[in-house]
């Protein structure tokens, strides 16, 4: 039986170094995590290393940022007047070249 014994405390022991390391790598990452997450509470603008976006930079303002509830009115990306008259164009076309040679 001693056999058995030594392949049991091997695996227990081999699980146990998992866990260790798994949890020791787990703990390192959550800290670096919360660690560099500390960063996001700097104050920005024009002298902050943080840079949220290229606004900040150049002028200095505050961006004002659109309300969710502001009325935006309804978008149809296929009725823009670029794709209307591009359409219309193609429609022309096609009946000119139905109607045949003159």
């Amino acid at each position: 039986m001693a056999p058995d014994q030594s392949i049991i405390g091997g695996a227990v022991q081999t699980l146990m170094g998992l866990a260790v390391s798994t949890g020791f790598l787990l703990a390192l990452f959550i800290g670096f995590l919360v660690i560099a997450g500390f960063t996001k509470f700097r104050k920005t603008g024009r002298g902050s290393l943080v840079v949220r976006n290229l606004a900040d930079q150049m002028d200095g303002a505050r961006v004002r940022y659109i309300p969710p509830d502001a009325p935006s009115g309804p978008a149809d990306q296929l009725r823009t007047p670029e794709l209307l008259e591009q359409a219309r164009g193609t429609a022309a076309d096609t009946g000119a070249s139905q109607a045949g040679p003159s």
